[in-house]
């Protein structure tokens, strides 16, 4: 087993003693530059590996900055959807307020147009049953507001005041099943009495067989029932149909979007020829004597 370890340690001191043999020769040996041979082998080995580890440190400055920047962006992109979402509210409220603006503007062109002495209100509540159609207004007696007296839209008549108190007031709805309205025909002036029937839509009745009527004619007020003003829109026709041999029937859509009512006109001139509140017509007994 001697012998095997003293040979392999003399080719390790062989192989050692060559090694530095081929050093001191490349030490004493210049290349083409004039350089020393060891010199530039040496330069030449450090210098990759300086450039490996160059690499290494600026790929992993790299990351470091791209991760920082990663969370500057998502920084930036959280503050930027707060700076958006505050701006959708700032755009919904401005907009908001140009339709209120829009709408008041329509029912201040409609007061002046008409020459009434009217009241703007607000609508407040709703009817909590559907068996009455009506809406309070933030108006009442101590602004001047009396039972039985019309209240018109921009689109046209909304119904009419039965219950005021002081500082509101009940209005009975075109819709309602107890409201009725003297109306006509603006093409051919035919007459009849609108009536409502606690739907969507109204029903004009007592027309004659030979009143001219046709589907898409404008119905408007006739001002003969003592309540509303002549000449304001109450809808148009839907439909026509016989009743018998001497009467026929229309069925009329309210020019008045009813479920997105918010501001009104209340009449305060009193209408020619209007009579005691009993004998009123349109006027739910029932629902105003509450």
């Amino acid at each position: 087993m001697a012998l095997p370890d003293i040979r392999e340690r003399a080719g390790y001191l062989f192989l050692a003693v060559a090694v530095g043999h081929i050093v001191l020769i490349s030490a004493q040996v210049n290349s083409r530059s004039g350089i020393p041979l060891l010199q530039a082998v040496v330069f030449g080995a450090f210098s990759q590996v300086q450039h490996a580890a160059a690499g290494m440190i600026g790929s992993g400055q790299a990351i470091w900055r791209n991760y920082v920047d990663l969370r500057n962006v998502r920084t930036e992109n959280v503050d930027l959807q707060r700076r958006v979402a505050e701006l959708q509210v700032k755009l919904q409220q401005q907009r908001s307020q140009v339709e209120a603006t829009a709408r008041l503007q329509r029912l201040l062109d409609l007061r002046e147009a008409s020459g009434l002495v009217t009241t703007g209100a607000q609508v407040i509540a709703g009817s909590a049953t559907p068996d009455f159609r009506t809406v309070t207004i933030d108006k009442g007696r101590r602004d001047g507001l009396r039972a039985y007296t019309a209240v018109l839209a921009a689109a046209g008549i909304v119904g009419c005041v039965v219950t005021p108190s002081r500082g509101t007031a009940k209005v009975q709805l075109l819709v309602d099943r107890n409201a009725a309205i003297a109306g006509l025909i603006e093409r051919s002036r035919a007459q009849g009495i609108v009536l409502g029937t606690g739907e969507d839509l109204l029903r004009m009745e007592y027309l004659a067989t030979t009143a001219d009527i046709r589907q898409g004619d404008v119905v408007v007020s006739s001002g003969i029932d003592g309540i509303y003003p002549k000449g304001f829109t109450i809808g148009r026709v839907e439909r026509v149909e016989r009743l018998g041999t001497a009467m026929k029937a229309a069925y009329v859509r309210p020019a008045v979007d009813f479920s997105a009512l918010e501001e009104v006109l209340v009449v305060q001139s009193p209408q020619p020829g209007q009579g005691s509140p009993a004998a009123q017509p349109g006027v739910n007994q029932t629902e105003g004597g509450r």
